[in-house]
């Protein structure tokens, strides 16, 4: 695709959000920085530069971190089983933007080849079962099945917003570096640990499920080369939390 369209994704956020009020010109201004950043950069910048201002910019802002950017909530905050807290769905600008602005950096590189597709698959099947399983065996969550009315708005911004700006960031852009400088499985290792130690401020027990799944995740990804079976598996993964166990997690 070329660069100049592709610039388009990125942008319709802010297109998007500013008038609706949840971007201020602060945010549009530090988003046209780091789309530019992301999309031209390289051009310009050593690529180690480069590469380690794009991340820390995306973890940034993923992390709300940034001025500028509010959240749209979309669904009232309600208890989504009985021993969980309430939640709400909510739209993270800043999130979306940097999901948007790695989507249109990685359409424009060339495409893995798909390597050992049975260790891919079996890397899927592994991770579905074994991420619910720890998180009961730690006691983050317990068996709650339910098919909350927010199902349809949870899934688009989960899978569209969350899971694909994660699954970019973490798997196309971070492991795939780690594997260059490190090796197969010490980059595989330690992007599943990275993964984990983001997920730290919820609880220690947390961060190591995160960093199981996450090294599923990046396994799938290496495996397969395919950036959609990684989404899809996150996805997945996420879904059978909300649809079958505590969400977001058991109360203490």
């Amino acid at each position: 695709m070329p660069v100049h369209l592709r610039f388009l994704l990125p942008l319709a956020v802010l297109a998007s959000g500013f008038p609706l009020g949840f971007i201020a010109p602060q945010g549009v201004a530090i988003g046209i920085l780091f789309i530019a950043l992301v999309l031209v950069g390289e051009r310009y910048l050593p690529r180690p530069i480069w590469w380690s201002l794009s991340l820390s910019a995306s973890v940034a802002l993923a992390a709300h971190l940034l001025p500028g950017f509010s959240p749209w909530p979309l669904t009232a905050p309600r208890p989504f089983s009985p021993d969980a807290p309430p939640y709400a769905v909510r739209l993270g600008w800043d999130k979306l933007l940097v999901g948007l602005t790695l989507l249109a950096w990685w359409l424009g590189q060339p495409k893995p080849h798909s390597g050992n597709l049975r260790l891919g698959y079996g890397a899927m099947t592994t991770t579905l079962l074994a991420v619910p399983l720890l998180a009961l065996a730690l006691g983050l969550v317990s068996w709650q099945p339910k098919w909350p009315d927010e199902l349809p708005v949870w899934l688009a911004v989960n899978l569209g917003v969350t899971v694909l700006t994660e699954e970019l960031l973490f798997r196309a852009w971070l492991q795939r570096s780690l594997i260059a400088r490190f090796g197969e499985w010490p980059g595989l290792l330690l992007g599943g640990v990275l993964f984990g130690a983001v997920h730290l401020p919820f609880s220690p027990p947390f961060a190591l499920v995160a960093g199981v799944a996450g090294l599923g995740y990046g396994l799938a990804f290496h495996a397969t080369g395919r950036l959609s079976v990684t989404v899809l598996l996150h996805g997945a993964v996420n879904l059978s939390h909300l649809l079958l166990l505590s969400y977001p997690l058991r109360l203490a």
